[in-house]
């Protein structure tokens, strides 16, 4: 249906990611080895640069749409921009750890995977997803978060940010996970979506654009949580507030040194594409249609809800380490066994 992989992949896939991320890099390495040493030499700034670009279909395809339609008829000429919408972040990893992917967009806590996997091998460039994660139901029994207490709850993703950021804003709340709260794990958010149609007084944790697919077949679902916010509010007391992130835009560290002005120009047209976007949702909704990321329709309503954003620099650092950090702290392996360092943050 209208699937967004960065919700998509549990325990076992993060384990599969691991085996191929070891398995590719041992691959690179050897080849590596064989290279010459002319690949080191910097691109001089009036090069014109083929950049190769990867992003999931959803929300992250939603807010590169215009940049992808400004170089797909010729409007930007700075460098060669190519574009790959793909239907899974399994697809995405493997070109971005050999090479074939220069910049990608994944899941946030799957950059810090990769960083730590690949020995430092991508630099996370913005956060261009925040949380767009809701409890939704068809009745009016829910409008706080104390009133999940006792509760079963459909969901999808189980490993996966979601399930984490949940249990981190419960638990805020004085709701223990295991003992307070019931969660009934479906295998894709589709099948969410059907069992909250067909069934009677039930509750779901789903994200964009899913709440508008079920919301547009049923017009009595509503929000009732917004996670996003629920995350903001434990956050208030801190003196560096981090954010619920869905997803960032990683490089290849190898291609971020070798091309800093490329990178540079990459950052400014996709800031300029989040806000056309943003502020031009009918527009935006029909080249999205076009792209064939979802149908019109559907983003129409779904991309005021999306909350897709730019953030680079010390906004990037300071939100990200911080929800890394919320992650980490649940379970390590969630980031990688470990949080990145300061090298892992670019900025310009």
């Amino acid at each position: 249906m209208f699937l967004d992989s960065i919700w998509i992949y549990e325990d076992n896939t993060v384990k599969k990611l691991f085996l191929l991320i070891c398995v590719i890099v041992l691959y690179a390495s050897i080849l590596s080895a064989c290279a010459t040493d002319a690949s080191d030499l910097l691109v001089t700034e009036n090069s014109s640069v083929p950049v190769s670009v990867g992003v999931l279909r959803g929300p992250t395809a939603i807010g590169i749409v215009q940049f992808m339609d400004e170089a797909d008829n010729g409007r930007i000429t700075t460098n060669k921009y190519s574009f790959d919408i793909a239907g899974s972040v399994v697809e995405i990893i493997p070109r971005i750890v050999k090479g074939t992917l220069d910049i990608a967009a994944v899941p946030a806590n799957l950059s810090s995977v990769l960083y730590n996997n690949t020995q430092g091998a991508v630099q996370v460039l913005a956060i261009n997803t925040l949380g767009m994660i809701y409890i939704v139901e068809a009745n009016d029994t829910i409008s706080s978060v104390e009133d999940l207490r006792g509760k079963t709850i459909l969901a999808s993703g189980k490993g996966a940010p979601q399930e984490f950021a949940l249990n981190y804003i419960l638990s805020s709340n004085g709701i223990d996970p295991e003992r307070d709260f019931n969660i009934e794990w479906k295998s894709e958010h589709t099948e969410v979506v059907t069992s909250l149609l067909t069934r009677t007084n039930s509750i779901a944790l789903l994200p964009q654009p899913f709440v508008t697919t079920a919301q547009m077949l049923n017009e009595n679902i509503r929000v009732a949580i917004d996670l996003n916010e629920e995350w903001d509010n434990t956050q208030q007391a801190h003196d560096a507030p981090s954010a619920l992130i869905m997803s960032v835009m990683i490089a290849r560290a190898d291609f971020v040194r070798q091309n800093p002005q490329v990178i540079s120009d990459f950052l400014d047209h996709y800031a300029i594409s989040v806000e056309f976007v943003n502020n031009n949702v009918n527009e935006a909704a029909a080249l999205v249609g076009q792209y064939g990321i979802v149908p019109e329709a559907v983003a129409q309503r779904a991309i005021p809800y999306c909350n897709i954003t730019f953030i680079e620099g010390h906004g990037l650092k300071e939100k990200l380490s911080g929800y890394l950090r919320v992650l980490y702290e649940q379970n390590p392996q969630s980031v990688g066994g470990a949080l990145p360092s300061d090298e892992f943050y670019f900025s310009r």
